[in-house]
């Protein structure tokens, strides 16, 4: 049974006046409990009202002048392969080409005269090999018959022409070529046959790919990698840098 209750310990309030007293207590409760909260909570927190986060990640539309741009530059062996330009030219250009490359081709007819032209005296132009077995079945041939003519002091010569019939390269178009430009044609024919640059050519790759090169053209200027069939534009500014002291 429920215990009777005594109206002498009983205290009666009016519901407004309930109410009221509630709602003051629980303002009192949220300040207090605000204060202990944030009293607890890190500096680092606190910092965050006044200071929000700036978001992380790659900055966008950024001025030029906040921050130089980030150079690379790669030790990247040239003496000893062919080249053209003066042997103490301040500009040394090293190009991994593959003869059966469209890209190379397209650096060839559209760049490579107008690059030499525009730093009369400044280039050494040098060529390395990067034939793209996979997909040009005749980079490899191409790039050992350059050799060929490369004894003969007809490199250069050979390399223009291979170019020029990129559509047809195969022995008989080495041949012909050797052939116009009055090119010993047994002690070439022997080369051919004996297969002696396979090795130097393949180091050449190898040498290409353990840097890291993916594609070709791809070219080091003063080791200073450009990648692709850029336009003469694009050579320029590293070059105009280099020329001026300005890449570390």
């Amino acid at each position: 049974m429920d215990s009777p209750i005594n109206s002498e310990d009983t205290i009666t309030f009016k519901r407004t006046h309930f109410y009221s007293v509630l709602v003051i207590l629980a303002f009192a409760i949220g300040i207090l409990t605000g204060y202990v909260v944030w009293g607890l909570a890190p500096r680092s927190q606190q910092a965050m009202v006044n200071n929000p986060p700036v978001a992380q990640g790659p900055i966008v539309e950024a001025p030029a002048a906040t921050q130089a741009p980030q150079f690379t530059r790669y030790d990247i062996p040239f003496e000893g392969f062919p080249s053209q330009g003066p042997v103490d030219a301040p500009i040394v250009i090293v190009e991994f080409s593959d003869f059966q490359c469209p890209f190379c081709k397209r650096f060839q007819d559209e760049t490579a005269a107008q690059l030499l032209a525009a730093y009369p005296d400044q280039i050494r132009f040098v060529y390395r090999h990067l034939p793209l077995t996979s997909i040009h079945p005749e980079a490899f041939p191409s790039a050992e018959a350059s050799m060929c003519a490369n004894e003969q002091d007809a490199f250069w010569d050979f390399h223009d022409r291979i170019f020029e019939n990129q559509d047809r390269l195969g022995r008989e178009l080495y041949l012909q070529i050797a052939a116009d430009l009055n090119l010993d044609a047994v002690t070439f024919e022997e080369c051919l046959n004996s297969g002696k640059y396979k090795d130097a050519i393949q180091q050449d790759m190898d040498f290409a790919l353990n840097l890291g090169v993916q594609s070709t053209p791809t070219f080091f200027i003063n080791g200073l990698a450009i990648v692709g069939a850029q336009p003469l534009e694009a050579f320029k500014q590293i070059i105009d840098l280099e020329l001026a002291g300005k890449i570390p």
